[in-house]
């Protein structure tokens, strides 16, 4: 999932190489994308999948949950939406968003 900002607009999205999609958002490589025009370039949350059809069915499911119900979850692993490294998942302190 990426993020505007904490508790800003969420996006969420599946993708076979977490760093290089993590770029193009930051980056704003689509001006006229979603993420871009909503400044939701913070990854915030992931999780992996061995099979790409079981990644497609979890991000599915996740876009039908309420906004409480994604908050929720991001803020389980990380409470603060501290940006994530997505080579590492180590998290990359931005400042306090709150």
């Amino acid at each position: 999932m990426m993020a505007s900002k904490r508790r800003g607009t969420i996006y969420i999205g599946v993708t076979s190489d977490l760093a290089s999609r993590d770029w193009e958002h930051w980056s704003r490589a689509n001006p006229k994308s979603f993420t871009a025009r909503t400044n939701a370039r913070y990854l915030v949350w992931y999780e992996e999948h061995e099979i790409m059809t079981d990644a497609i069915q979890r991000e599915k499911s996740l876009k039908r949950w309420y906004r409480d119900w994604k908050i929720e979850l991001i803020e389980k692993t990380n409470p603060q939406w501290h940006p994530i490294n997505p080579d590492t998942g180590e998290f990359m302190y931005d400042g306090d968003w709150s």
